[in-house]
């Protein structure tokens, strides 16, 4: 069982830049990929960025790539989303999610993953 805990959420113009971070319990976190996806209001959940187990480079949806970066800490069991020039399009509820799975690479779609967090707000303001 893996339990995840985001925070780093807020009030942002547009522009600006968010560090959104996701605390994972468990001895097994390292060997599991991460992803970070988004819901908007009114909107479907998401994809915004994936990380396997290992690190290595990360997989972004198409509307982040060159803004967003996901990394992970191991040691520290916590995954990392830094946003950067942000846009109001971005505003939505992050929610970091844990494959299952061992030793997967990272998936990018939301059945791929079997825990998720409670999720934390990000408002872009134009």
């Amino acid at each position: 069982q893996v339990q995840l805990v985001e925070s780093g959420g807020g009030l942002v113009q547009a522009g600006g830049s968010l560090r959104l971070s996701c605390a994972g319990s468990g001895r097994t976190f390292s060997r599991f990929a991460m992803g970070w996806f988004r819901q908007a209001p009114g909107k479907e959940r998401e994809f915004v960025a994936a990380i396997s187990w290992h690190s290595g480079r990360g997989g972004y949806a198409d509307s982040v790539n060159g803004r967003f970066t996901i990394s992970r800490d191991n040691a520290k069991n916590t995954v990392y989303l830094q946003m950067n020039r942000l846009k109001p399009e971005d505003t939505a509820v992050y929610y970091c999610a844990a494959d299952g799975s061992p030793f997967r690479p990272y998936g990018t779609s939301e059945n791929e993953y079997d825990y998720w967090g409670q999720g934390t707000q990000v408002t872009v303001s134009s």
